[in-house]
């Protein structure tokens, strides 16, 4: 079935296919609709937070608890959240794990530029940048995997022409994801500095698996143009301007 969405409607589309239970995001153009169309299925536990970091921590509770979740911010919004972030990082997740950061390229309603791609090297966790609607549905399927396979929470990079720019999505049925609830671990789940200390190693490890699974990820794409003699190496909207211009 084919459906005309915004780039956040594809999102929102993602997250009920993905058999998400619990969204918590702080509001912030241009990601804001995300949650605003998510919040129309009936089975997604959705709600505003009253800041980007406790959006994050409701979102990685229900994680830890073994559901799928998700929260959504601006690109300012995740230096609030980066605290929790940096320590989910360590602890891991269970439930598949999703944070949507959508950057305000042009600062049309933002108090300064930042590109929010460069939270995946300095948190250690895979970053997935969609170039258009469709990409921005089927990424987020493949966030929720990636994320359970590694245990790691994924970062969804979106901007404003992802976000607000419509296009055709081919859409499916939801799938269920049962939650096994938690299960306690202080030595993983209490980030004092000891128990922080031995989870260094495991971080490093799953980033080189994360690694070699990007490198091989049918995700990547090779499309030939007119003019062999030069090549580009793109993701995002910009793949999008680089199609259309050459």
């Amino acid at each position: 079935m084919k459906q005309l969405l915004l780039g956040n409607e594809a999102v929102a589309r993602g997250l009920y296919e993905a058999g998400v239970r619990v969204v918590s995001s702080y509001p912030g153009t241009p990601s804001t609709e995300i949650t605003e169309y998510t919040a129309l299925y009936d089975e997604i536990d959705c709600e505003w937070a009253p800041n980007e970091k406790v959006a994050a921590e409701v979102a990685a509770g229900a994680s830890f608890a073994g559901a799928r979740s998700f929260c959504a911010m601006k690109h300012v919004g995740m230096n609030v959240a980066s605290d929790a972030l940096m320590t989910m990082t360590l602890t891991g997740v269970v439930g598949g794990l999703v944070i949507a950061i959508a950057d305000d390229v042009g600062l049309s309603s933002s108090q300064n530029e930042q590109d929010s791609r460069h939270w995946g090297r300095f948190a250690h966790v895979p970053v997935l940048e969609p170039a258009d609607s469709q990409e921005a549905y089927a990424y987020t399927l493949v966030a929720f995997a990636l994320s359970e396979r590694f245990a790691v929470p994924v970062i969804l990079r979106l901007t404003t022409r992802i976000c607000h720019v419509k296009s055709l999505v081919h859409v499916g049925e939801r799938q269920g994801h049962a939650a096994q609830g938690f299960v306690k671990d202080t030595a993983r789940w209490v980030m004092v500095p000891g128990n922080a200390g031995r989870r260094l190693p495991q971080m490093y490890e799953r980033e080189d698996k994360l690694r070699a699974v990007a490198e091989a990820s049918p995700l990547n794409q090779a499309v030939d143009g007119g003019d062999r003699r030069v090549g580009f190496i793109v993701s995002g909207p910009a793949y999008m301007h680089v199609r259309e211009a050459f």
